[in-house]
């Protein structure tokens, strides 16, 4: 074996097809120095045996970018490497089996076409022509992806490894990393050691793609990796008579897949319930080994291929096939650098999509590591998303047993998991579950979505229609915009700064003018050297030398991490907080009156106007009010002591036994009224923040501020487009996320996120549409529709709030 470097620029942890694309990509990028180090053979662990599916179409543009990228690349490997790939365009069919997962493949086609992927929608007759092996008694409807695929996974990850090596990168094997050294917080190198003894390379970066070792390895540096392994089960058959090339089968609603290899089929499955495997971790010495059959488990499985697919009932079995591969607890893999610790980069967890996904995410996190930046918004695959506490051992076994077969669930909108839950609960949990909560789940928190009513079930009814909470969540609707509501939202992400710098560092990181009176409450945008918004969130003053700042609890993590990067030289002192407080909200019309029930302080306009947190008594407690809004309405956030959540809690509902109890679902809906944008939804980090129309949170007297330039540039330059508000005329249909907006007859984008307005009698959607060299006067005067599930249904378009539009209710 070559000798291993004692140095490199970078050290990628993992011979799979994720650490070799990632290789491949930093290679290409100009990194020549990187040194690739594999702990047994090339593919050996989750990547040998891979189904090998390429399905472009994802559930983002961006993730649907990544897969598309990643098709492109394998179909030209072989010329560049001289590796035999294995790809083929046979493309795809799903196939439905109930109406509601046929609304669902249709939704998923109108995707397809803002994304600019090829779809059919076909009959089941259709369905049978290009799969004459398909039984389709009970198929109500299909969806055809004509340049879908498959591939050979072991061959592209050694393609992929070959071009890495072309490009001057070092691939070692029976190299097995033993420890990420660090210093100062950052990486500075990888222990290993091979048969001939131990060794170390000096580095910068490590890109830890260790699959489902990578937890373990990860942990030892305090690096939260929450990911599992599972026993994932396939067969395939003897040889068929006249088996010719067909496309990739799924069939959701029986769990399984279908794919035709070299005159054998394979069948493969997304059981509802998964085996977890390796608990006690995994053995190094593990390489192409496979798990114990289970037939027990696959069987129903194979039942159901059996009347799907008749070829199943005589054709013999020639390989059945347990193996282990990695899953996380959203279902979504992890890029990006730990927040822990500088210059450890991740890409891992791919959740049964690995070959799919590696040769785009390769290619994004090289973007990344060399050119400061992802190429783009990566959010859902952000490893900063990850919450401390679910590298959990316990947790992820309990959780993922669920994500594995939720991979082919009925994605229903508002879809709770429903393993591994209770972890994180606000100190009023139970106080609200006693008075008809339904909680979801978020980063961890419990929260209260609805409340049901007294004697009804307490429980989700999923469908793509009215949800059986639908009514609810009018009734709490209306009691924020006509009386009163309130909202536990503990859950708040709360972010102390202090210290001497305080407000220099804000003011630097921050778009709004952060230099303000002691109690002032700012809405501020945190901006990239594009004008993308990092973060949005209120910032409120404290005292001379202290700040609050309050963000979703999704991203916390990734708030925490970047704050921190950005820290510099000044004197300040980050802290999560987000323990010590709870936050009640009292929102509506009649929240002053309520308030003045249970606190001697004056809530006066004059007293205490918009945009300023005072101290008040309330009930025997404390409590620091914020006069705020995410509901378009007057109202107060409370800040409570943990300790006295539940007296104030109580004091309020003694005081005001009529008060409405509200759940996020209520939240939603009423901001999307207000068109308050979502981080995550309507604005990300490649959202320029003029285009999103926040331009009203950028200061343009302060001198000097991170994204400044990108701003007064696209001032100069004019918008490319705008973020436009959306109501159907016709009340029935519903909005939840990427239907299309179509302009003038033409799809010009996504509904960037969507909820039912029921003051203004109709759904509602957030989404950009093209606005380069237009007036406003243009871009309203077009004719607008969406498109849900391929029913086009007109709708109304604004630029400005159709739920009080001056802010005079919320103002009062």
């Amino acid at each position: 074996m070559a000798e291993i470097p004692t140095k490199a620029r970078a050290v990628v942890i993992g011979g799979g097809v994720s650490g070799c694309s990632v290789a491949y990509h930093l290679a290409k990028a100009g990194w020549t120095d990187v040194v690739l180090l594999e702990r047994r053979k090339l593919t050996s662990g989750t990547t040998w045996h891979a189904a090998g599916l390429i399905g472009q179409l994802r559930g983002s543009a961006n993730m649907t970018r990544l897969a598309k990228y990643s098709a492109d690349l394998y179909r030209g490997l072989e010329a560049e490497t001289g590796v035999a790939t294995g790809m083929k365009q046979v493309g795809s069919i799903s196939v439905a089996l109930t109406s509601e997962r046929h609304e669902e493949l249709l939704r998923q086609a109108t995707v397809a076409r803002i994304f600019d992927v090829e779809v059919h929608e076909i009959s089941p007759q259709e369905a049978k022509a290009k799969y004459p092996h398909l039984n389709i008694d009970g198929v109500v409807g299909a969806v055809a992806l004509p340049l879908d695929g498959q591939c050979d996974p072991a061959n592209i990850a050694m393609a992929l490894a070959k071009g890495a090596r072309m490009r001057g990168a070092k691939i070692f094997e029976g190299a097995l990393v033993t420890r990420v050294t660090t210093a100062g917080g950052r990486v500075t190198g990888v222990d290993y050691e091979t048969a001939e003894g131990p060794g170390h390379i000096q580095a910068d970066v490590i890109v830890n793609c260790g699959g489902m070792w990578g937890r373990d390895l990860a942990a030892q540096n305090g690096v939260t990796l929450p990911l599992h392994a599972c026993e994932h089960f396939y067969l395939v058959t003897e040889p068929v008579d006249g088996l010719k090339d067909l496309p990739v089968l799924r069939v959701p609603d029986e769990c399984a897949y279908y794919k035709q290899d070299a005159g054998k089929m394979m069948l493969g499955a997304f059981e509802p319930k998964a085996k977890p495997w390796g608990m006690e971790g995994i053995r190094k010495d593990f390489e192409f080994d496979t798990l114990p059959e289970d037939w027990d488990h696959f069987m129903p499985i194979l039942e159901h291929a059996m009347n799907r697919m008749p070829l199943f009932q005589t054709a013999g079995i020639h390989t059945f096939f347990n193996g282990p591969e990695s899953f996380t607890p959203d279902d979504r893999y992890y890029l990006g650098e730990a927040p822990e610790v500088q210059g450890y980069w991740i890409a891992a967890g791919y959740n049964s999509i690995g070959i799919v996904s590696s040769g785009g995410a390769g290619q994004a996190l090289a973007h990344w590591i060399t050119e400061g930046e992802p190429p783009f918004d990566l959010w859902e695959v952000d490893i900063r998303r990850a919450q401390p506490f679910q590298k959990n051992r316990r947790y992820l076994k309990e959780r993922v047993t669920e994500t594995l077969g939720l991979l082919y669930a009925d994605h229903f909108p508002y879809r709770q998991v429903v393993t591994s839950r209770g972890v994180r609960r606000s100190p009023i949990h139970e106080h609200l579950k006693a008075r008809g909560a339904v909680f979801g789940e978020v980063a961890g928190w419990e929260r209260a979505n609805w409340f049901a009513n007294e004697g009804q079930e307490r429980d989700y009814r999923y469908s793509w229609k009215r949800q059986n909470w639908f009514d609810n969540q009018r009734a709490e609707h209306m009691a924020v915009r006509e009386a009163a509501g309130l909202f536990d939202m503990t859950s708040f992400g709360k972010i102390r700064i202090e210290g001497r710098d305080a407000c220099a560092y804000l003011n630097r990181i921050s778009s709004a003018q952060m230099d303000v009176p002691v109690g002032r409450i700012v809405y501020t945008m945190f901006l990239n050297d594009r004008g993308g918004i990092e973060a949005d969130l209120t910032v409120t003053r404290l005292s001379e030398t202290a700040y609050l700042a309050v963000v979703p609890g999704a991203t916390l993590q990734r708030n925490l991490a970047w704050m921190r990067a950005h820290l510099g030289d000044d004197f300040a002192v980050i802290t999560d907080v987000t323990a010590a407080e709870s936050v009640l909200c009292l929102m509506g019309p009649q929240a002053r009156e309520v308030l003045a029930k249970v606190s001697p302080n004056d809530f006066s306009n004059i007293a205490h106007p918009f945009g300023q947190a005072k101290e008040i008594e309330v009930g025997m407690g404390l409590a620091r009010a914020h006069r705020v809004t995410y509901v378009g309405e007057l109202g107060w956030e409370l800040y409570i002591p943990t300790d006295q959540t539940a007296h104030v809690f109580e004091a309020l509902m003694e005081a005001a036994p009529n008060l409405k109890l509200c759940g996020l679902h209520t939240l939603d809906s009423c901001r999307i009224e207000k068109a308050y944008r979502h981080w995550g939804h309507d604005i990300t980090d490649e959202d320029h923040v003029l285009e999103a129309g926040l331009g009203f949170t950028v200061s343009r007297k302060k001198p000097a501020f991170l994204g400044r330039d990108a701003v007064l540039r696209r001032e100069d330059e004019g918008l490319g487009r705008k973020l436009l508000q959306f109501r159907l005329k016709d009340p029935e249909p519903l909005l939840f996320h990427n239907e299309a907006i179509v302009r003038d007859g033409k799809i010009v984008g996504p509904v960037t996120s969507g909820n039912y307005g029921h003051f203004l009698g109709g759904a509602i959607g957030l989404g950009y549409v093209p606005a380069k060299g237009q007036s406003d006067a243009d871009i309203l005067g077009s004719t607008y529709a969406i498109e849900v599930a391929g029913q086009r249904h007109a709708a109304i378009a604004s630029l400005v709030p159709m739920h009080d539009p001056n802010s005079e209710r919320v103002k009062a």
